[in-house]
């Protein structure tokens, strides 16, 4: 199975100038022909660049895809391979929206390592999700600014609950739900209801359309992924096994094809696209078998200069003269 290790070494010993996208590109076309179906690559530098909004899903990745789905055989259907943190969850509606039409329910999704958030969300459109050892789905609680929308609403409750038992706790709850907003409460909830329902709807319609209790069956799974009380966090990695026993319907990397070629294949490209965010300015990358991609580079900080200080001259000094012993 190639590792981080010798993936570096076969970029090292490609003699070429785009040796980076070369071996990256190598891989994703393999991918294809073992498996007979399209393959994009959807990739965020998050885990080597820091501070950049380009790192989460957005409104222009939707110009991504249209760039790289251009041409494809959608016979075929599609492998997704997602590593991203996650993002506006408007954006990833319209990403799903934009797939279905393209290629029906015919999409996999392929987690090499991570795909949190708005990225599970996507994964839950697909069916089935391909997940190694090594993988991680997240949980689907929206977030505000960083403040998850469920914790929001729970603090909410609990303030509730614990007035009616206790009067007294008034003034003390008062100043912590003094920081929110007038609104913030009801857009907390219309964010919590606007992802249930979708993802609801995503695994109903596909994921557990042959099933006999589909809305059920898809409730139990958002209700298990938007449950802020039970993950806890969410920066929550769900590993494969929780996600398997939560219901969800989990392709084992290892098993996919009956043999090594296709885990290997999967690896080797995101073990190349880590190497393509750490030594390349690209902070994220959708791209397809045939080496189309749309690649958004980070944009540099303006530098500001800040004047050195004024720097006065030493002067010379004048000598210091004795001074006169007065005569007697």
């Amino acid at each position: 199975m190639p590792n981080w290790s010798e993936i570096l070494k076969e970029l090292e010993d490609c003699k070429r100038v785009d040796a980076l996208d070369y071996v990256r590109r190598k891989y994703l076309k393999r991918a294809s022909e073992i498996t007979g179906r399209n393959t994009i690559a959807y990739y965020s530098g998050f885990l080597q660049k820091i501070d950049n909004n380009q790192l989460s899903i957005n409104d222009n990745d939707k110009n991504g895809f249209m760039a790289v789905i251009h041409k494809m055989d959608r016979s075929k259907g599609l492998d997704l391979i997602l590593h991203t943190p996650g993002g506006d969850l408007a954006a990833a509606e319209s990403i799903v929206d934009y797939l279905k039409v393209m290629f029906g329910h015919n999409v996999r999704a392929i987690i090499p390592q991570i795909a949190m958030s708005a990225g599970t969300m996507i994964a839950c459109s697909c069916n089935p999700i391909i997940m190694g050892k090594q993988s991680n789905l997240g949980p689907i609680d929206p977030q505000f600014r960083g403040i998850p929308a469920s914790g929001v609403l729970e603090e909410f409750e609990r303030a509730i609950r614990e007035v009616k038992e206790d009067p007294a706790k008034i003034p003390i709850w008062q100043g912590i739900i003094a920081k929110y907003h007038p609104t913030f409460i009801g857009e907390c909830e219309k964010a919590v209801k606007w992802s249930q329902k979708i993802v609801t709807q995503w695994l109903s319609e596909n994921m557990f359309s042959d099933t006999e209790n589909p809305t059920e069956n898809a409730t139990r799974i958002v209700t298990a992924l938007s449950d802020h009380g039970e993950t806890m966090s969410h920066s929550r990695h769900i590993s494969t096994a929780d996600c398997i026993k939560m219901g969800l319907r989990i392709v084992r990397l290892e098993d996919e094809q009956k043999d090594q070629d296709f885990q290997d294949c999967i690896l080797s490209i995101h073990h190349s696209y880590m190497h393509t965010f750490a030594n390349s300015n690209a902070v994220k990358i959708i791209e397809n078998q045939n080496g189309v991609a749309m690649i958004q580079n980070a944009v540099p900080k303006p530098q500001v200069v800040q004047p050195l200080p004024i720097q006065v001259p030493n002067q010379a000094t004048p000598p210091v003269l004795p001074t006169p012993i007065p005569k007697k």
